[in-house]
């Protein structure tokens, strides 16, 4: 069975920065795409990056490009996001996911297992 377990969330001022982590469980980590969601309150989980299986394209939505930045260690079948130049428009249940193929989507029907999420709040 794979879990997804995130770490990493917390409290911090706008233009600070936070680095997520995300560890999967599993022998076939490193065969499989990897993307960051976020849900704020009142809205839809939306897609945040992506990554693929050898973590050499990666991908972001546009209000993140630039600022965040996802990366992966299959050795510690983990994914990272580092936050930086935070907003609070960031904030949100941040969610990470195994996508069923070796390339992330950005729609939650590419992935087949999610994590709990972890709370990003940046205040102004």
């Amino acid at each position: 069975q794979v879990q997804l377990v995130e770490s990493g969330g917390g409290l911090v001022q706008t233009g600070g920065s936070l680095t997520l982590s995300c560890v999967v469980s599993g022998r076939t980590f490193s065969a499989h795409g990897v993307g960051w969601f976020r849900q704020a309150p009142g809205k839809e989980r939306e897609f945040v990056a992506g990554i693929e299986w050898d973590g050499r394209r990666t991908y972001y939505t546009d209000s993140v490009r630039g600022r965040l930045t996802i990366s992966r260690d299959n050795a510690k079948n983990t994914v990272y996001l580092q936050m930086n130049t935070l907003k609070p428009e960031d904030t949100a249940v941040y969610y990470c996911a195994r996508a069923s193929g070796g390339v992330p989507g950005s729609t939650s029907y590419a992935y087949d297992n999610w994590g709990q999420g972890t709370q990003v709040t940046v205040s102004s």
